[in-house]
């Protein structure tokens, strides 16, 4: 088992929008070293692969084989395009990643719950379920992954707790992005179970040109850790970014429910 890397903290690497395709192998090693070098686990937001194929997701998974800290991910809209997002649930389940839909993990103390998002844009901008079939089954793929959402938060049990998304659930980091494109990078109905329950941070990605760090209404940081956005941002330092909690007292140290 991997020492913690601090005593009174524990550390998790975040990074999402790895795009992952044929001829990417050996390209995230070093990347994936760095972060189990300074961190308890790691946290992966989406678009894993870049078109959700199984020969994409085993070479992810490869890449993964080696990392010694716990992985945890969701998928993206990137891990759907071949039809067959649970092939890439698998590869990466085999590599020992924990991929979260709905569904919620501990990692010492920390609850994390996890869901993919969707589209559909933000406050007065956000699109009703009015008018055509079409547009009601879009905004009701919404509803859908807030309520999963909802119901993955209802189950932690931890006092310190983390969602991992990959749509943003605020405007704040999608700005830098085109407005036009607002509405299709996540949906302020991902914020609405997050204001439910306390929370001491959210990480998503899927946009590249946005904005690291917003808060949510009440003010949990939302942080965008899309990798080609870290790489701009933070050039000299490897593309994740390093999150700390101070750690719990074992007796605190509750487990999440099933």
């Amino acid at each position: 088992m991997p020492q913690p890397k601090s005593s009174s903290h524990i550390r998790f690497a975040a990074v999402g929008d790895l795009h992952v395709q044929s001829d990417s192998a050996g390209e995230l090693r070093e990347l994936f070293a760095h972060a189990a070098d300074k961190a308890d686990a790691l946290l992966l937001c989406g678009d894993l692969t870049d078109y959700g194929t199984a020969e994409e997701a085993g070479i992810l998974a490869r890449e993964l084989s080696a990392v010694s800290i716990p992985v945890v991910a969701v998928l993206g809209n990137h891990d759907f395009e071949a039809g067959t997002p649970e092939l890439v649930t698998a590869a990466l389940a085999h590599a020992g990643v924990r991929v979260l839909d709905g569904s919620i993990c501990e990692i010492e103390g920390v609850g994390i719950a996890g869901v993919k998002g969707f589209g559909g844009g933000f406050g007065r901008g956000s699109l009703g379920a009015w008018g055509e079939p079409a547009i009601k089954l879009f905004v009701q793929e919404a509803l859908n992954e807030a309520m999963k959402l909802e119901s993955a938060l209802a189950k932690l049990r931890t006092r310190r707790r983390i969602a991992l998304l990959h749509y943003a659930p605020v405007v704040g980091t999608v700005q830098g992005e085109p407005a036009e494109i607002f509405p299709f990078l996540g949906s302020s109905r991902l914020e609405e179970p997050l204001l439910r329950y306390p929370m001491d941070a959210v990480f998503h990605g899927h946009a590249h040109r946005g904005t690291f760090e917003a808060r949510t209404i009440n003010d949990v940081p939302v942080y965008n850790v899309a990798r080609p956005l870290l790489q701009r941002t933070r050039p000299d330092t490897p593309p994740f970014f390093l999150y700390e909690l101070p750690r719990a007292p074992v007796e605190e140290q509750a487990p999440a429910a099933a």
